[in-house]
């Protein structure tokens, strides 16, 4: 219902009031279009100064033009707030489509040329970069890039120019196979059989490889078995690998090794398997996980093949003084420290090694219980005892002198004949 009414005629609150109560039920309008109800609008605001009324005469006043315009209360909040704010009431401009963008398409070829020349770095590395090109060699044109969040660096790289711009082209991936070994260090529990491995190289000549020995230790009692191979392939280290597990007087349960790929592959892990014995490797940022058979690199390895070059021909040689001489001497006559713990009031566990634990390896695996012994069926504990009581510790590392004397003689000759 369109009333046309002569509304300047209300000049009080109360006649506001009054209209309002007196067409309810009604609904008068202003006649004319959006113009003339926003003109009526203002008039009705500028008439009552509308800025000065109390609260409750400044809701009669939104009920009326509520009543009368056609508007609903939230547009007429707008429109007043206008009027307060002193602007226009008129419909406002469209807003243009999309969001205002701060970065250009130059800054986002910029970045794609910065990813080049630094080969994709970090987006903190990156923004770093964007830093210094401002503000230490004064390129103008990262002058936006130096106030990038690294977070919206990572949307620029995302969009289609940066990757029209920065191809990355990536191989063929291989696909995804199941871990081999278990990152954790051994159990062993006080049994003998969880041993420890590494490779020692005895350094290159002129561009040439030298041998590789393979360094064994057992966690409880320390029995050490080492050999050498030329090369550390598959096709030179299994054989060897197969004969030091072997030449144990006890069963091996369990073999740890570092993440190096002579040991953490298939088929080391098929070996293993065969004999049942489980593979573990060891963690990230636990640098104890092979500190036994690394400490018996330098204590045992290093201190009786030394650091010299060894062509890889002598493998073999090696490997038989390491078997019939070395071997030996280590588990049935060279000492070894044995720890005793003890934990302090505050928890912490601590390290002594009295003079009673200091023992040969037979010594530390007779020491064990029949059950922890571990040995194979065709070996006996009395066996290895009359074996070490047949020479003296000193008489086996004359013998030992001597063999390792006769070895290097051996390959120096060689090699002196083979240059002349």
């Amino acid at each position: 219902m369109v009333i046309d009414m002569q509304e300047e005629r209300l000049d009080s609150i109360e006649a506001l009031e009054l209209f309002v109560a007196g067409t309810a039920g009604l609904s008068p309008r202003v006649p004319g279009d959006e113009a003339a109800r926003q003109a009526h609008v203002q008039r009705v605001l500028g008439r009552f100064a509308y800025a000065g009324l109390s609260r409750r005469h400044k809701g009669v006043v939104v009920r009326y033009l509520q009543h009368t315009s056609g508007y609903s209360r939230q547009h007429l909040a707008r429109l007043i707030g206008r009027f307060v704010a002193h602007a226009p009431l008129g419909q406002r401009r469209a807003p243009v489509a999309g969001f205002y963008r701060r970065y250009t398409e130059a800054d986002v070829l910029l970045v794609a040329h910065t990813d080049a020349l630094h080969d994709t770095p970090s987006g903190l590395a990156a923004k770093r970069l964007y830093q210094r090109a401002w503000q230490l060699y004064g390129d103008a044109r990262y002058e936006r890039l130096a106030a990038i969040s690294v977070a919206h660096l990572y949307n620029l790289r995302a969009t289609p120019r940066y990757r029209g711009a920065r191809v990355n082209w990536q191989g063929t991936r291989a696909a995804r196979t199941a871990a081999i070994g278990v990152r954790r260090a051994p159990r062993p529990e006080g049994r003998a059989g969880f041993i420890r491995i590494d490779s020692v190289h005895q350094g290159d000549r002129d561009g040439a490889k030298g041998v590789y020995h393979i360094n064994a230790v057992d966690c409880v009692t320390q029995w050490e078995v080492v050999a050498s191979c030329e090369r550390i392939s598959e096709a030179y280290l299994l054989p060897v690998l197969a004969e030091l597990l072997y030449a144990f007087p006890f069963t091996v349960l369990g073999v740890h090794a570092d993440n190096g790929s002579e040991y953490i592959n298939h088929r080391v892990a098929r070996l293993l398997d065969k004999l049942n014995a489980e593979l573990t490797r060891s963690r990230p940022r636990h640098s104890n996980d092979n500190a036994l058979a690394e400490t018996k690199n330098g204590a045992v390895v290093r201190k009786f093949l030394g650091y010299a070059h060894i062509p890889q021909r002598f493998a073999a040689a090696v490997n038989t003084f390491c078997r019939d001489h070395l071997n030996p001497y280590l588990n049935l006559h060279r000492p070894c420290l044995f720890a005793q713990e003890h934990t302090d009031p505050k928890g912490k566990v601590l390290k002594r090694y009295p003079q009673h634990l200091v023992q040969t390896p037979l010594e530390r695996l007779a020491s064990l219980s029949p059950a922890c012994r571990n040995l194979r069926p065709e070996v006996t504990l009395q066996a290895l005892q009359a074996q070490a009581r047949a020479m003296s510790d000193n008489e086996a590392a004359e013998r030992l002198q001597r063999a390792r004397t006769a070895m290097f003689e051996s390959i120096n000759r060689r090699l002196t004949q083979t240059a002349a």
